[in-house]
């Protein structure tokens, strides 16, 4: 079985309502057609590579392209998980985790994307809830970082909700005009004192271990 030389296919993360997963080839065509769907008001950007600024059939080659990519590209010293959201055995949308020598600096950074049909239902409150259960809990992570473009007022109420605390911000040229990021940073601890009442359970992790650089999770 492919698990067997690349376990990360057979993690699981698990809340009440949703699974997050490694995304099959299943997934992706799902994940595909809801990129084409739409994924935020083109009149804002939410993200610092306007890759929704493609058609249709541009966005969702280049979800399939860069979920197959990053496989291919990962090293226990850099390291990129995306992971397919479903809710109901339906693919709803990403949430990814990335981190770069992981087993020094302990710290993550988080990204998402929900279809639009199924954003304002605390989905992504609960997926990012998921995704820092992983890496606080099983990982032994110390902080992770999130941002969100001026103008994304969803993803910055989940990092408040979730207890994040402001850590700056930065400038970039987007669409040809200035729109700055802001930053945020989790604690160990602030995450402790944050977290939500949610069930969460991980499965298929201990093989993972060596490949995310997480093999001493000592504190």
């Amino acid at each position: 079985m492919i698990t067997d030389h690349f376990p990360i296919l057979g993690l699981r993360v698990r809340t009440p309502r949703l699974e997050l997963r490694p995304p099959s080839l299943d997934d992706l065509s799902a994940l595909a057609d809801l990129a084409a769907d739409g994924v935020h008001d083109p009149a804002v950007m939410p993200f610092l590579v306007p890759w929704t600024d493609q058609p249709p059939a541009g966005r969702a080659l280049s979800v399939i392209q860069y979920n197959l990519g990053v496989y291919s590209r990962w090293t226990p010293e850099e390291w990129h998980l995306p992971l397919a959201v479903l809710r109901e055995g339906r693919v709803v949308g990403v949430q990814d985790m990335t981190a770069r020598d992981f087993a020094v600096t302990r710290q993550v950074s988080t990204g998402s994307w929900l279809g639009l049909e199924h954003q304002g239902k605390g989905i992504g409150t609960e997926m990012r809830a998921a995704v820092l259960h992983l890496a606080f809990a099983e990982l032994g992570a110390r902080e992770a970082a999130s941002g969100a473009m001026e103008g994304n007022t969803p993803s910055e109420r989940v990092s408040r909700r979730l207890g994040y605390r402001d850590d700056g911000t930065a400038l970039f040229a987007i669409r040809g005009a200035p729109l700055r990021e802001r930053r945020f940073r989790l604690t160990r601890e602030e995450w402790a004192s944050h977290r939500l009442d949610l069930s969460i359970t991980v499965t298929g992790l201990e093989p993972c271990l060596p490949f995310f650089g997480a093999e001493d999770r000592s504190e």
